[in-house]
């Protein structure tokens, strides 16, 4: 598990590469798709958190939540200031928040 830094730009580096990536889906506990990132330009950094997330955690609970809003770093505190701007860390903090834990489903290419 990385050590995130204060620093979105330099946790990236940390994290693995998201080549053959075509995105991913959360599910929830009826297997029903409630979110979909896709591999593009602007939705990337998004995705390799989330794809991390699904290496090092078992399913999307609050303790990996947690730890993606410190891998977010800065962005964090534009999502709790800004709601709606930052939808996949909404969705990070709605499970800190009490919400349900979701699957991370990796799709390759």
């Amino acid at each position: 598990m990385i050590q995130p830094t204060a620093s979105f730009k330099d946790n990236l580096q940390l994290l693995p590469p998201i080549e053959g990536l075509a995105g991913i889906e959360l599910l929830d506990g009826s297997q029903t798709v409630v979110a979909h990132i896709d591999n593009i330009p602007g939705k990337q950094g998004s995705l390799a958190v989330y794809q991390y997330l699904a290496q090092t955690f078992d399913a999307l609970t609050a303790e990996a939540a947690s730890h993606g809003i410190a891998v977010f770093a800065e962005h964090t505190e534009d999502a709790r200031n800004r709601p709606g701007a930052h939808p996949n860390i909404d969705l990070l903090l709605g499970i800190i928040d009490g919400g349900a834990p979701l699957t991370i489903q990796l799709i390759t290419n």
